[in-house]
Parts: structure tokens; C-alpha cells; sequence
């Protein structure tokens, strides 16, 4: 189940009017495009190299095509943030396992004119409670690349705890780079 949470009580609200946290359609491809494009050298720091692709409507398409299916499977939950205006950012549960271990993996972004304004903070929390409430989820774990403090600074605030270093972890923005991992345990 995905449910739409407004984050209007979260600081950016106040001042932007109301944001919230939907489920991805794919309806949203342009929108997500020209968001990606809009963010694109704020981004590539923390992402993987993307093709040219990617920042197409088809490119988005595609992605959103393949984030639904794995939905319908169960093992991931995409959520654009919106406003009025459009998006401005993504979150994802994925890898969700059941059983007995009921994790997934946090992942998310938030559009660099909104970076600071409690934005990402208010999402997380937000996913946070729909893990445990409405996914019954045990477990989430995130891993961010070592030098991103903003990142890290908004995972303590919603409960996450280091729990170690993974060497070349992840292949972002085109080399092997070393993540500090985190979890949050709901139950």
C-alpha cells in the first residue's frame, strides 16, 4: 500500500506551500525528466554517471515502467515530492525483504533549490512511518558516501544510527567510493 503524506508541517511548507509525498505514477515521466535536467550537475556528485537517456521523457518512462513492476512485485515503494509547481524530488523504499528479516533500502533526493528546508527530513520521516505502519518493515538501512554530512545529518535526525563503513560500496559519479551505512530498527 502507498499512501500520499503532506509535509506541509515540516518547515519548507511554510513557506512554499504545501509538499507531499505521493505514490510515482507514470504520468510523471516529463515532470520527472525535467526535474532530473533541472538537477543534473546537483546530482551527478551523488549518483551513478547516467546517460543522456535518463534525462529524457522515455528515459524516465523507462525507469518508472520498471520501478512500477517491481512495486507489483512487492520488493520496492516510489514516492515523487510534489508541490504545486511540480516535483522536486524523489524517495524509494527497494530491496524490501520479508520474512525474517523485513528490510529495505532508503534512498532519495530532493531538488537543490529545496535542499535545507527540512524537505528531505520531512520525507524520510514520512517513509519512516509508512515502513513500519504500513509495510510492517522491521529494518531500514541507508548508506551514504562518506563526505556527504547533509545526507548523514538528515538520517540521524530521523532516527538512523551508523553502523559502519562499507569500502567501495556503490559506483557513483563514475568511480568505487566508500559509504558510511545506517539503519533505523522500527520494532
Amino acid at each position: 500500500m502507498i499512501l500520499t503524506r503532506s509535509l506541509e508541517h515540516h518547515s519548507a511548507g511554510k513557506e512554499a506551500g504545501q509538499l507531499f509525498l505521493r505514490p510515482l505514477e507514470q504520468s510523471d515521466a516529463a515532470a520527472l525528466a525535467a526535474a532530473y535536467r533541472r538537477n543534473r550537475e546537483h546530482l551527478a556528485p551523488w549518483e551513478p554517471v547516467r546517460a543522456d537517456e535518463f534525462f529524457t521523457t522515455a528515459g524516465q518512462e523507462a525507469v518508472i515502467r520498471a520501478k512500477l513492476n517491481l512495486y507489483e512485485q512487492g520488493n520496492e515503494v516510489p514516492w515523487a515530492l510534489t508541490t504545486a509547481k511540480g516535483i522536486i524530488g524523489m524517495i524509494t523504499l527497494s530491496g524490501i525483504v520479508r520474512g525474517p528479516f523485513l528490510n529495505a533500502n532508503l534512498g532519495y533526493w530532493v531538488d537543490e533549490a529545496w535542499t535545507g528546508k527540512g524537505v528531505a527530513s520531512g520525507a524520510v520521516a514520512a517513509v519512516v512511518d509508512m515502513g513500519t505502519n504500513e509495510l510492517g518493515l522491521h529494518r531500514i538501512q541507508a548508506a551514504t558516501l562518506a563526505h556527504n554530512t547533509a545526507s548523514q545529518a538528515v538520517l540521524k535526525r530521523c532516527g538512523f544510527a551508523r553502523i559502519g563503513m562499507a569500502p567501495s560500496y556503490l559506483r557513483i559519479a563514475g568511480e568505487w567510493q566508500d559509504h558510511v551505512l545506517f539503519q533505523r530498527i522500527m520494532f
